[in-house]
């Protein structure tokens, strides 16, 4: 066991020196709220004689051994390991194991790891980071554009609804008064040909 240990210690100080491709692990963060469950997956290249799981606490600078699952389901925990907290599933394939982990509180927070032996070392997932926290962040809101405004209209039921723009008396009142003086100056002109019938009306009968 020794040997393993030394290997384990040997990755840490240089992250992802014996991670590998012949395991697959997923997701690689969570961030669950406190007394919920989660589950890390791990998926093998090839059959193995059983899957190790580890967590890194990065404040304690420790490396903690969970749980070792056999193939034939057995598994064995480690010192002060809760078998009611932390549970290994294996699926059919036999070549995907999941680490479930119950009753989720912030002593839970660090970087989970699978394992493999082979050839005297421990071969190392690429890890999945758990985050703990009371209330879970909101997700961000998106902003959206305000609607187009609709033209205003001036009166509506005898209320005036906007005092800008077409409605604004600066633009009405100079346009009513240039109205007002074109009427009165029609109002000669139409006295005037009005005379003006009048006299040809009257010669026309006195011929």
């Amino acid at each position: 066991m020794a040997p393993l240990w030394l290997c384990l210690c040997v990755c840490l100080q240089i992250p992802g020196f014996c991670t590998n491709l012949l395991l697959s692990q997923t997701p690689g963060r969570i961030l669950a709220q406190t007394n919920n469950e989660t589950a890390i997956f791990c998926e093998l290249k090839e059959e193995h004689a059983g899957v190790y799981w580890y967590r890194w606490i990065q404040e304690m600078q420790n490396f903690q051994f969970l749980v070792y699952s056999s193939p034939l389901g057995k598994a064995i925990y480690g010192a002060n390991i809760s078998q009611d907290k932390f549970s290994v599933q294996r699926a059919s394939s036999r070549t995907s194991y999941s680490l479930h982990i119950g009753r989720l509180h912030a002593s839970d927070n660090g970087t989970y790891y699978c394992s493999v032996s082979q050839s005297s070392q421990l071969l190392l997932g690429s890890g999945t980071w758990l985050g703990v926290v009371d209330v879970l962040p909101l997700p961000p809101k998106t902003t959206q554009s305000p609607p187009p405004k609709k033209p205003a209209r001036c009166v509506t039921k005898g209320k005036a609804i906007s005092k800008k723009g077409a409605c604004s008396p600066l633009v009405w009142v100079p346009l009513a008064a240039g109205v007002l003086l074109l009427l009165l100056s029609l109002v000669p002109t139409a006295h005037r040909l009005h005379r003006l019938r009048r006299r040809l009306w009257l010669r026309v009968h006195r011929q």
